[in-house]
């Protein structure tokens, strides 16, 4: 199994989001986006990928400008690319065209490489009455592992 260090992690996406399909990408990245990225400071809540022109970006991600990085830090909102491949970008096209369907990251981590890499997924949003009965599960569920401990002991 491949190791991989976890830096930013979109914790809305499930809440907010049916995941449909999960697909691993590439990230291209300046140095000192990459440093920032290293140290935590990076937020994906508000971001979302787009398909244009045949190439995939995410849009609204805020990747922090670099403590140290002076004349070489960039724009923290800036569209960044995504790498994939013609054949996974036109998947992702023919997906996204069905109603209700989106893309959005659910983290950005570093392989064993050392490269910055992003998991985004396709998906559909949740409407309010969905949201409240994902909660009341995760509740029932909890109560229920809660109940079956203070049986065992």
């Amino acid at each position: 199994m491949k190791k991989k260090r976890v830096l930013v992690t979109n914790r809305a996406a499930t809440h907010d989001y049916f995941i449909e399909q999960r697909i691993e990408a590439g990230l291209v990245l300046t140095g000192t986006e990459i440093k920032s990225l290293r140290a935590g400071k990076a937020n994906l809540k508000e971001s979302y990928a787009r398909i244009q022109d045949g190439e995939a970006f995410i849009l609204g991600m805020n990747i922090s400008p670099y403590d140290h990085g002076n004349i070489y830090n960039v724009d923290p909102l800036r569209p960044r690319k995504l790498l994939l491949h013609k054949k996974e970008i036109g998947k992702l096209t023919v997906m996204i065209q069905q109603e209700g369907l989106t893309i959005i990251p659910l983290n950005v981590y570093l392989n064993e490489d050392g490269r910055a890499k992003i998991e985004i997924a396709v998906a559909r949003g949740k409407k309010n009455y969905d949201k409240r009965d994902s909660i009341a599960k995760r509740d029932a569920e909890r109560r229920m592992q809660q109940a079956k401990a203070r049986n065992h002991e």
